[in-house]
């Protein structure tokens, strides 16, 4: 493992462990080592696999816990509180080793630079060097009770019997956001969240997002809101897919603007009729999309400071560019 110069939680540089910021956030103020006294075998900690050519479908996962100030895995017949993802072994995907550092300077660019409310994450290194992605889970609440989450395929009632082996791709974005109107009682604000996690996902080539990876959950108050945003990644850098992961994409597609049929690309103007078609007001459109109008200095440093090494680096940056510069296309 290379000498830690950023914190491997919030890519801020000068630290070489968890920053305070990342500890209080990250681990609820336990000061934990960013190395783990154990190796990963996948014979062991294997859970997750789901035949599909998606890279959310492959990875392995392992439910951890803090105990005694360590990270550990979850000793049966507890509940864990994180979740840890290696790199996948599965060998048709390229530069797999990276994806955790990908997944992480995703998920932290969302935060930081747009905002986006997201589940707490970081990078952990395993006692042989090799790295993986941890992220707290947040279906738990501070004391330890389940909280009350569906998953956006569970609640359209898709399930592999009724819609085939790929589900979860099914239908399109707008379709998505239907389930929010119907199961949200402030769906408007929670509209504007989905809208800008959308629009980010298109930016940053997450082309994995699929129905499992958006949720609803309980709120203290007892009303439905979206959950925190996870499983955001640069798939580009590993798979060869499209634009969107759902097979009908945002909008029906005689919807779509010049510039996609002529190109077959979506641009800004087709995520504003995306917009006003699921209910964001028109001012917060134009809010969201001026907001991922602009290149921002920021997305650039934090790649720098990423666990990603030179070459997925150089492949992040030029996906940005391209990406933004089609969204932007008139």
């Amino acid at each position: 493992m290379n000498k830690i110069e950023v914190c491997p939680g919030t890519l801020s540089p000068g630290f070489d462990k968890y920053s305070p910021a990342c500890i209080k956030r990250l681990f609820d103020g336990i000061n934990v080592s960013h190395i783990l006294d154990f190796t990963y075998d996948e014979n062991d900690f294997f859970f997750d696999s789901i035949n599909h050519i998606s890279i959310s479908g492959v990875q392995e996962k392992m439910s951890a816990i803090i105990i005694d100030k360590k990270i550990q895995v979850t000793p049966q017949g507890s509940h864990g509180r994180y979740i840890i993802k290696p790199a996948p072994n599965y060998k048709y995907l390229r530069y797999r080793d990276q994806i955790p550092a990908n997944e992480h300077l995703t998920m932290q660019i969302a935060k930081q630079v747009f905002k986006i409310n997201t589940a707490e994450n970081g990078i952990v290194f395993f006692k042989d060097g090799k790295p993986a992605y941890i992220t707290k889970r947040f279906d738990y609440d501070k004391f330890g009770d389940k909280v009350p989450q569906e998953d956006f395929a569970s609640l359209a009632g898709k399930t592999s019997k009724s819609h085939g082996e790929n589900y979860k791709y099914s239908g399109s974005y707008e379709d998505a956001a239907k389930i929010i109107r119907d199961n949200v009682s402030a769906w408007r604000v929670e509209m504007s969240k989905f809208f800008s996690i959308v629009i980010f996902n298109y930016i940053f080539a997450n082309g994995d997002a699929h129905l499992k990876n958006f949720s609803l959950q309980q709120s203290v108050d007892g009303d439905y809101i979206l959950s925190p945003a996870y499983d955001l990644l640069n798939t580009s850098v590993h798979v060869d897919d499209g634009d969107f992961a759902l097979q009908k994409g945002l909008i029906p597609s005689e919807l779509y603007s010049e510039v996609y049929k002529n190109t077959t690309h979506p641009c800004k103007e087709d995520f504003i009729t995306f917009g006003y078609r699921i209910g964001v007001v028109p001012k917060k459109v134009d809010a969201i999309v001026e907001l991922f109008s602009k290149e921002y200095e920021m997305v650039y440093k934090l790649i720098d400071n990423s666990f990603l090494d030179d070459r997925c680096k150089r492949m992040y940056k030029r996906s940005y560019q391209e990406r933004l510069q089609r969204f932007l296309r008139e």
